[in-house]
């Protein structure tokens, strides 16, 4: 049956069954509206025996409660980047102006592309790959943001494993990071005040040879880095950090096994947690002397700032990260909703509430980098630094030098350790749900598939834990997610647009099924306005591209080849599947 185009419509292919009632019984008509195709919109309706239209499928998996699903996106969205890049990035790029570039690109770009990958989740009601049905000749990167996140797992669970043996060591009445009579403390280091601070988080004092007591019992007391001589000689995994990395494992199983059931209810502390640690650190923190001239510093306000690219480059960046879109977690968390959840309100919701906490861990942050500034009398910008070395060895000092400090330093770890530990909970949960619903055959033994994974992640991650473990992790740290992950967003928002069809938004601020032409929607689209920014960012990284280091360790050229090998493994599912596709289905280009 053909009809005239209507005034107003999506133009998407939709099945819609509807119940049909007479003498004989109750029926059910499938609906099929098929794309438009020269103006005019094709229908087809099939009388089906609802015995077949229901055999063999089983009924999907949903949260439990609304507030389940959202504390769950809202906790894999507020991670430890939230703590250490964001509110340096703000000091460094012109305070409070750094805000204006930051809110023009979650506007623009952030917050439509959060909410295209909980929409397209919430639809098909599958996992990253699964969802590609809609165009199947993209469904490689479905399984490029499977890749990532497997990947990110590898390093991301050691950070959550470091928090650990941080917290266990603070279970003492004088933390081990004040004083260099230590048995890992070597001749170097000295208790006096600071002179400067190098971008991997070492504390020089006096001359470039001293270290701080922090410093040391991170790098000598924790990591063993001193018995390392690169990359090329890690040694065996320290038996400390591997009780740590084990209980991670077990935690991460145990919260996932059962699907969003458990991990559902585990988040109602591991997302919630943050604040009340974040509240009162800010509580404490200003009260400090000092703490409001680095509170001034991390607001001052520099316009002048906003004339130089970078600033602009590290504001689209941080968007891209910080919420956590291009891993395929949105749109597993998303896959069990509803179908009629109103997915554009949790969208407007869970990205306010990521963004406001990066704000908000500023204060924090900057409070007491101002009372160390002051208590060693050097500028904010010798203290101010991102990264792990601000919440293992800056801030673990600063916690060092108050009443109670124990206290203080179990209630800081323990924020660390809720924040890492469902942000990792999210990039499992996109792997396991991205495969089990590509896989059939994986859903009825899921207990068993996420042991592999868990168990896959563990073995893997050993290497970070081993006398030059960080020197993996760094590597890790720089090609697992990097390009890749940038890469991966971009082709996300071109086959929805360019290729499935355009996607419409109901907001005041987004027009929804408003006639547009298709060529103009592609370029002015907010989603669109992100594939074109994201293929700017993408572009840039590979130009900027700097070859990782840590501290004065240089990365030799077969490390660095390691590196971009695993970056070009997840992107090259996207080709190798477009070709897998073109070589097995019949029909032209367009078909």
């Amino acid at each position: 049956m053909i009809k005239p185009r209507p005034p107003v419509g999506q133009m998407s292919s939709v099945v819609a069954p509807a119940k049909e009632s007479n003498a004989m019984g109750t029926k059910e008509v499938e609906l099929i509206l098929v794309k438009e195709q020269n103006g005019v919109q094709f229908t087809n309706s099939v009388l089906v025996n609802p015995s077949q239209t229901n055999a063999g499928i089983e009924e999907r998996e949903t949260w439990s409660k609304k507030i389940d699903f959202l504390l769950s996106v809202i906790g894999f969205a507020v991670d430890l980047a939230n703590v250490w890049r964001f509110p340096y990035l703000c000091y460094k790029n012109g305070g409070g102006a750094f805000l204006v570039p930051y809110l023009f690109f979650m506007i623009i770009a952030g917050m439509p592309l959060f909410y295209m990958e909980l929409a397209i989740g919430q639809f098909n009601r599958e996992g990253a790959a699964g969802v590609w049905k809609i165009c199947p000749i993209f469904k490689g990167v479905g399984f490029t943001v499977i890749l990532i996140s497997l990947y990110v797992g590898f390093f991301y669970n050691v950070i959550i494993a470091w928090a650990i043996h941080y917290l266990f060591s603070s279970f003492t009445s004088e933390l081990p990071w004040i004083h260099c009579n230590n048995s890992w403390n070597s001749p170097n280091c000295s208790e006096t005040r600071y002179d400067n601070v190098n971008d991997s988080g070492f504390s020089y004092i006096n001359d470039r040879y001293k270290v701080t007591p922090a410093a040391e019992y991170f790098e000598r007391g924790v990591l063993h880095l001193h018995e390392s001589a690169g990359i090329h000689d890690l040694g065996l995994p320290r038996w400390k950090l591997t009780s740590c990395l084990m209980v991670v494992i077990v935690f991460l199983y145990f919260s996932l096994w059962k699907g969003v059931k458990t991990s559902g209810k585990v988040v109602w502390i591991t997302a919630t947690m943050p604040y009340v640690v974040l509240t009162a650190l800010l509580l404490r923190g200003i009260t400090l002397p000092g703490a409001m001239d680095g509170i001034k510093a991390y607001l001052s306000v520099d316009f002048l700032q906003l004339c130089e690219s970078s600033v602009w480059i590290d504001a689209a960046t941080q968007i891209c990260f910080s919420l956590g879109v291009g891993f395929g977690v949105l749109i597993a968390f998303s896959s069990y909703n509803k179908f009629t959840n109103n997915c554009y309100r949790d969208a407007i919701i869970t990205t306010s509430v990521n963004s406001l906490t990066s704000f908000f861990s500023g204060f924090v942050i900057f409070s007491f980098l101002g009372y160390m500034a002051q208590k060693h009398n050097v500028p904010i910008s010798d203290v101010a630094k991102d990264g792990p070395g601000l919440i293992f060895i800056i801030y673990p000092e600063a916690i060092a030098t108050l009443p109670l400090s124990s206290v203080w330093a179990v209630i800081f770890f323990i924020m660390l350790l809720t924040l890492g530990i469902d942000s990792a909970m999210g990039g499992m949960e996109s792997v396991i749900t991205g495969l089990i619903d590509e896989f059939k055959f994986l859903r009825r033994h899921r207990e068993l598939f996420t042991l592999v994974i868990v168990l896959c992640t563990f073995f893997i991650s050993l290497s970070c834990v081993t006398n030059g473990g960080i020197y993996v992790f760094t590597l890790l740290d720089h090609f697992a997610a990097g390009t890749s992950i940038l890469f991966g967003v971009l082709i996300e928002a071109i086959g929805i647009a360019w290729f499935y069809g355009r996607l419409g938004w109901y907001s005041p601020l987004y027009s929804r099924n408003i006639p547009q032409d298709l060529l103009f929607w592609r370029w002015s689209d907010p989603v669109i306005c992100h594939h074109n920014l994201d293929f700017f960012v993408v572009v840039v990284s590979i130009v900027n591209y700097r070859s990782p280091k840590y501290g004065n360790y240089t990365f030799p050229e077969w490390a660095n080849v390691i590196g971009w090998l695993l970056a070009v493994s997840s992107m090259a599912a996207v080709p190798i599947y477009a070709i897998y596709k073109f070589c097995t289905l019949s029909g032209s280009f367009r078909e």
